[in-house]
Formats: structure tokens, C-alpha cells, sequence
């Protein structure tokens, strides 16, 4: 019976989709910015570049992807100054710094423009700036979830490498595993930077100085991909828990030889897909989800890689 319902539903799904794609509405040209926190050198944005794109092209609306080249968040402050002066339809932006960024944003919804925030921040965050919604995933809650399978896995000690020290918001990663795992912070959060060479050293050295480390978390790419070219060179690859929050081609990897026992998938492409559609159906008809929308945490194990590793980079 379900496999006939789907059939039917999926058939009326093809049969209709014509006449959506015919209709003046799907082709409103309303103009979106999109205004991240990323430095060009973060290739996890690429995933969400794909999803604001390929929402605009679905509704027929002008999106537009911004950023400062070296993750730089007084200049995204600025970037979203520039960005309300030129009156767009919308603005998904997200709120790596909750004391400088929101006075900008604030300034955007005076002005009457719709803003969405997205990856990070918090729905109460959100709401203090004016915003419609909260589009990612709860930090906090995300890394205590984290710390209890941890636990449950054997982790006592930890190292967090955090990349992105400068954006409170992710920093709350580390201090949701800590409380997972029912122990103190403390020292257990470095500040890694985001040379790769620097953050392999790093690591090393804080192994080296605490042997009785038995679990590491990194927060992404930036920090996840060194940390496994530390673990390879001093032979604790696959002898030491390892998990990091969202995926990437050699995150992928690490889970698929065993030296990452889990990724945590946020889900970017929702958190920039989502808002566009959200915008346009505001926009058009006055309509808007309810509640904000988490993206995540989604556990992602060597069991369960075959559709990331076919989308990684593109929509995972």
C-alpha cells in the first residue's frame, strides 16, 4: 500500500509541476542577498552557495551570495550596511557575533527588509534583531548530543579544536560536548587558528603534553582535516575517538578508514535552500512556517555514507 501511494503521489507530483512552472508567480523576480560569515578559503560555503542557487532558480528569484575574504566580521558588519542599501527583497545572513552584528541587522528590518538567520546564532537571537526565523543548528545542543555518544563510547578526556575562536556561537560546541560528557571545559577548547600546518602542530603538541586524551572533537574542515594528518603522523589514526561536526571530502574519508568514528551534519544545504523558499512564499502570499527550522544534528557514520559520498561537497 505505501509503495502504491508513493507512486500515486509522485505521479500527480509530475503531472503538476507544469503548470507551477507556468504560473506568473514562479517568476516574481524578487532579489535575495545571502550575507555569510565564511573567509574564501572555507570550502564548506560551496554547499550553501549550491542551495541558495538552485532555491532561486526554482522560484524565479535573484540570489546573491556575499562574504568577507577573510572571515573578517567587522567587515561583514559592513558588507551587510552595503547589502540593505541596495533595498533588496531579503536578507539571510548569518550571526557568527551577536555584539556587532546586530545592529546592522537591526538597522536592515528598520528599514523594512525581511531577514532570515541562518547557521549561526540562536532563535532568540533572532528574534532580538527582528528577524522572521532561525534557519540552523542549535550549537549547544548539537555538541551536548555529541558529548552523550561520546560518552557512551568511551570518551573521559577530550581535546576541542575550535577554528573559528573569534564567533562565540561555535565555541558553544565544545562547551555542549564538555556537558555531555559530564565533565569540565576547562583547557579542553584550543584555539587552533586556521593555518593547516599550525593546527596539525597544535594538536600534536597538546597529545603529547596530555597523553590521557582520549577523545577529540574538531568543528569542521578547516580544523578536522589537520587533526587527521596529526593522528597519521603520530600513529593515534583510528586508536583515539575522533568525531567533528559537518562533512567534507577528506572528513568523508577519515569516517570511511575508520579515524573519525562519526560526522555531524548540520545540513547547510537547508540552512541556505530553505530561507529563499521561505522568502518568496512570504513574499508572494503572506505565508511563513511558525517555528524556526533545525537543520540538525544529524549523525553521519561509516554506515550510512553512500548518499553523502555521491552529494559531499554539492549538497551535503
Amino acid at each position: 500500500m505505501k509503495s502504491l501511494m508513493k507512486k500515486v503521489v509522485l505521479a500527480t507530483a509530475v503531472a503538476a509541476a507544469p503548470l507551477m512552472v507556468g504560473t506568473g508567480a514562479m517568476a516574481e523576480g524578487e532579489k535575495y542577498i545571502l550575507v555569510s560569515h565564511a573567509p574564501d578559503s572555507d570550502s564548506w560555503w560551496n554547499t550553501i552557495k549550491n542551495g541558495i542557487a538552485l532555491a532561486g532558480e526554482q522560484v524565479g528569484a535573484e540570489v546573491e551570495y556575499r562574504n568577507p575574504p577573510t572571515g573578517d566580521v567587522a567587515d561583514m558588519a559592513r558588507i551587510i550596511d552595503q547589502a540593505a542599501a541596495s533595498s533588496p527583497d531579503g536578507i539571510i545572513t548569518t550571526l557568527a557575533d551577536f555584539d556587532v552584528l546586530k545592529g546592522p541587522i537591526r538597522a536592515a528590518v528598520d528599514q523594512g527588509i525581511d531577514v532570515i538567520i541562518m547557521n549561526t546564532g540562536t532563535p532568540e537571537q533572532a528574534r532580538e534583531v527582528g528577524a522572521l526565523m532561525y534557519v540552523g543548528q542549535p550549537e549547544y545542543d548539537a555538541g551536548f548530543a555529541a558529548g552523550q555518544r561520546a560518552k557512551d563510547e568511551g570518551v573521559t578526556k577530550f581535546l576541542c579544536v575550535n577554528h573559528a575562536i573569534q564567533q562565540p556561537t561555535v565555541g558553544e560546541r565544545c562547551r555542549g560536548y564538555a556537558d555531555g560528557l559530564g565533565v569540565e571545559l576547562g583547557n579542553s577548547m584550543m584555539d587552533s587558528g586556521t593555518d593547516p600546518s599550525e593546527i596539525k602542530n597544535k594538536v600534536l603538541a597538546y597529545l603529547s603534553a596530555n597523553p590521557d586524551v582520549n577523545g577529540i572533537l574538531t568543528l569542521g574542515p578547516v580544523s578536522a582535516d589537520p587533526t587527521i594528518a596529526a593522528l597519521q603522523e603520530n600513529g593515534m589514526a583510528g586508536e583515539i575517538h575522533f568525531g567533528t561536526f559537518d562533512l567534507g571530502e577528506e572528513i568523508v574519508k577519515g569516517i570511511k578508514d575508520g579515524i573519525i568514528n562519526w560526522g555531524i551534519d548540520q545540513q547547510p544545504f537547508l540552512q541556505a535552500y530553505m530561507p529563499v523558499i521561505i522568502l518568496a512564499n512570504w513574499d508572494r502570499y503572506g505565508v511563513l512556517p511558525g517555528n524556526n527550522i533545525n537543520s540538525g544534528p544529524g549523525f553521519v557514520t561509516k554506515d550510512g555514507l553512500a548518499k553523502v559520498e555521491e552529494f559531499a561537497g554539492e549538497y551535503r
